[in-house]
C-alpha cells in the first residue's frame, strides 16, 4: 500500500484555508473565557473545525503561519515577540496560607514546538491529501490527519512579528484602572490595555458611580473591621498600608514606579504575614526566601518576574536583617527589568509591574534603600500577641478568614468602590507630596487616602531614614571625627592612624573612637586605600548636620580630608 500512496502537493482547489461547514456556537468557559470550541460531535467527526492542509515544508510553514496570524487557536496572543497562550492551571491550592504562595488561575505559557501540536490537534484539522489506488487499479486520493514535523512547528514559531495577533501586556488577578479612568473588570483579555484578568475570585460588577452609602459602608468596613486590630505603631503606618494594598489597582491609572514596602515589627505573632496576604490572596503572591547574596538576588527576581504574580513577597528575614542592596535598589526605579535568562545566553526584558514586599522583625535598610522605601511598623507593646483575645476582634482570626475566596471578594468590592468613588471626583491628587522617583505614585495614593479621610500618609518617612543602618552608621562616625579632630584637614593615612587604640600597658587599650570608626561590610577597620576610597565616596553627602569635604594638600599630591557640621 505503501508503494501506490502519494502525497498530492497543493492545487488551486486545495484547501488552504479555513472551509468546510460553519463551525457551531463558540462554548464559553468561564476561567479562560476562550472563543473556541472543541468541534468534536458525538461520531468523532473533525468537520468543525478550521481545515488546514499541509504540502511540502515551505507551503506547511506558510499554511500554518497564515493560521496563527487569523487567531485560529483561541486565547493566543503575542508577547514580546513569542507566541504564548493562556490555559487554566490544574491542581492549585485552594485555600493557600496568608505566609505561602497564592499563584493565579490562568498562566501565560509559551507556546513551543510540542504545545503548538498540541493546540493544532485541538482546534484545528491539519492534514495532507494523499493518492494510492483503489480496487481496480484508479488513482483515488484522500486525506490523512497529521502532526507537522517538529523543524516545520520550529520554523513557524521562530518569527518575532506577528500580525493580526493580539499582544499581551500582563496577567493580572484583580480588577484594575485604566489609563482613562475606567476599570477593567471583565474576566479575559481586554483589548484596550492588552492585559489579561483572571481573577483570583469572581466578582460582581462594580457600579461605575458608587452611592454614598457604597462608599460609607466601604470605608467602615476597611479601617473599622479588616484593618482595626492591628497593633500599628503609628497613623503613618496603618495609612501607607493601605495605599500599598490598593497600589496594584491603580498602578496602570498611575504610571508610576512602586516603592518598596517593609513591613516588620517588634515581636513575632504581630500579623506581618497577614498583611502581605491582603493584597498576595487578591492579586497573585509568590513568596520566595531571601537571598544574602547579589548574585542570588538578581537570579531570583529574574526568575520571579516570569511568573504571573502581581505581590512577590520576601517572607520572615532573620530579626536585625539590613536591607542594603544595590540589585533591589536598581530594580526599584527600573521599569524595565533586564538580565541573562536563565540556562540561556540571551537577554529577557519583563516589564516590572509587581508590588516588592518583606516581612520581619526590627528590620533595617541601607545604602539607597532608605529612599525607596515604605515602613508598616507593627508593636503589640506585650510579651505575647497569639494570646491576644480574638472574640474582641473586629474579624477574628483573620490570618484563616483571608484565604476564604468569598472574604477575599469582600476585601476587594470594597477597595475598588472606594478607588472609583475617588475618580468619580476626578481623582485628585496631593501635590505637596514627594518622593524622589516616586513621586507620582505617592501624589496619587496621598490624594486618594486623604478624598477618604485617612490621615497620616508616609509621616513615618523619618523613621525609615532611622533604620538606615548605612545612615545611622555614617552620621555616628562623622560625629566622632569631627568631636576628636574638629575641621583639621587630615590624609586617609592619618585618620586611620588615629583609629588605632591607645595603648596603656597594664591597663589595657582605650579606643577614643569609642568603637564608631567606619568598618567594611566584614565589620573590620578597612586599610588606608580602601579608607580613602570610602571618604571619596562620601564627599558632599550629608549625614544628618555632618558632611565631608575634600581638596588636595599643599603639594598637591594627595587628598585630605576634614568633616564640617551645620546645626
Amino acid at each position: 500500500m505503501a508503494d501506490n500512496e502519494h502525497n498530492v502537493p497543493n492545487t488551486p482547489d486545495a484547501t488552504q484555508h479555513e472551509q468546510g461547514p460553519q463551525p457551531v456556537p463558540p462554548v464559553q468557559d468561564p476561567a479562560v473565557n476562550t472563543a473556541a470550541t472543541n468541534a468534536v460531535d458525538e461520531g468523532g467527526s473533525r468537520a468543525n473545525l478550521p481545515r488546514l492542509q499541509a504540502g511540502s515544508g515551505p507551503e506547511t510553514i506558510r499554511v500554518l503561519k497564515a493560521a496563527l496570524a487569523r487567531n485560529t487557536l483561541p486565547d493566543t496572543y503575542v508577547s514580546a515577540g513569542s507566541l504564548v497562550h493562556m490555559e487554566t492551571v490544574s491542581g492549585g491550592l485552594a485555600s493557600p496560607a496568608a505566609d505561602e504562595d497564592s499563584p493565579l488561575p490562568i498562566t501565560a505559557s509559551p507556546i513551543t514546538p510540542a504545545t503548538l501540536a498540541a493546540q493544532l490537534a485541538e482546534h484545528a484539522y491539519v492534514y495532507r491529501v494523499r493518492a494510492r489506488k483503489n480496487g481496480k487499479g484508479d488513482p483515488e486520493f484522500y486525506e490523512e490527519e497529521i502532526t507537522p514535523p517538529r523543524e516545520i512547528l520550529a520554523a513557524v514559531l521562530a518569527a518575532k512579528t506577528w500580525p493580526g495577533v493580539l499582544p499581551l501586556r500582563g496577567v493580572i488577578g484583580a480588577p484594575v484602572l485604566r489609563r482613562d479612568g475606567t476599570l477593567l473588570q471583565k474576566p479575559g483579555y481586554d483589548p484596550a490595555t492588552g492585559l489579561y484578568l483572571a481573577s483570583k475570585v469572581a466578582l460582581p460588577p462594580v457600579p461605575d458611580h458608587p452611592t454614598g452609602q457604597q462608599v460609607a459602608a466601604a470605608r467602615e468596613f476597611l479601617l473599622n473591621r479588616f484593618l482595626r486590630d492591628f497593633p500599628w505603631a503609628s497613623a503613618a503606618d496603618r495609612a501607607n498600608y493601605i495605599a500599598l494594598l490598593v497600589t496594584p489597582i491603580l498602578r496602570h491609572f498611575t504610571r508610576s514606579l512602586t516603592p518598596f514596602a517593609l513591613i516588620d515589627a517588634t515581636m513575632p505573632a504581630s500579623g506581618k504575614s497577614i498583611l502581605t496576604g491582603g493584597p498576595g490572596m487578591l492579586y497573585g503572591q509568590r513568596v520566595i526566601p531571601w537571598a544574602y547574596t547579589e548574585e542570588e538576588l538578581r537570579k531570583s527576581i529574574t526568575a520571579v518576574l516570569a511568573e504571573q504574580v502581581g505581590v512577590v513577597v520576601w517572607d520572615n528575614l532573620a530579626e536585625g536583617t539590613v536591607i542594603d542592596s544595590a540589585t533591589l535598589a536598581l530594580l526599584l526605579t527600573t521599569g524595565v527589568w533586564s538580565d541573562r535568562q536563565l540556562g540561556a545566553s540571551r537577554t529577557v526584558a519583563t516589564v516590572n509591574d509587581r508590588l516588592w514586599m518583606a516581612t520581619g522583625n526590627n528590620l533595617q535598610v541601607g545604602g539607597d534603600m532608605a529612599s525607596r522605601t515604605v515602613r508598616v511598623h507593627l508593636d503589640p507593646n506585650m510579651p505575647r500577641p497569639e494570646q491576644r483575645d480574638q472574640s474582641r476582634f473586629g474579624i477574628p482570626h483573620l490570618d484563616q478568614w483571608i484565604t476564604v475566596p468569598a472574604n477575599q471578594l469582600t476585601v476587594l468590592w470594597h477597595l475598588l468602590v472606594l478607588v472609583l468613588d475617588w475618580t468619580r471626583q476626578s481623582a485628585p491628587r496631593a501635590d505637596t507630596v514627594s518622593m524622589r522617583q516616586f513621586t507620582p505614585w505617592a501624589q496619587a495614593l496621598g490624594g486618594f487616602l486623604a478624598h477618604h479621610g485617612i490621615e497620616g500618609f508616609l509621616a513615618n518617612a523619618a523613621d525609615v531614614r532611622g533604620i538606615d543602618e548605612d545612615e545611622t552608621r555614617w552620621r555616628a562616625f562623622l560625629a566622632c571625627w569631627h568631636s576628636l579632630h574638629g575641621t583639621k584637614r587630615m590624609t586617609a593615612a592619618e585618620l586611620r592612624a588615629s583609629g588605632e587604640p591607645d595603648r596603656f600597658g597594664a591597663m589595657g587599650e582605650h579606643d577614643p573612637w569609642e568603637g564608631q570608626f567606619i568598618t567594611t561590610p566584614a565589620g573590620r577597620p578597612p586599610n588606608v586605600l580602601g579608607l580613602g576610597r570610602l571618604l571619596t565616596g562620601q564627599v558632599g553627602r550629608w549625614r544628618g548636620e555632618y558632611v565631608i569635604r575634600c581638596a588636595k594638600n599643599d603639594r598637591g599630591d594627595r587628598n585630605v580630608f576634614w568633616v564640617e557640621r551645620h546645626a
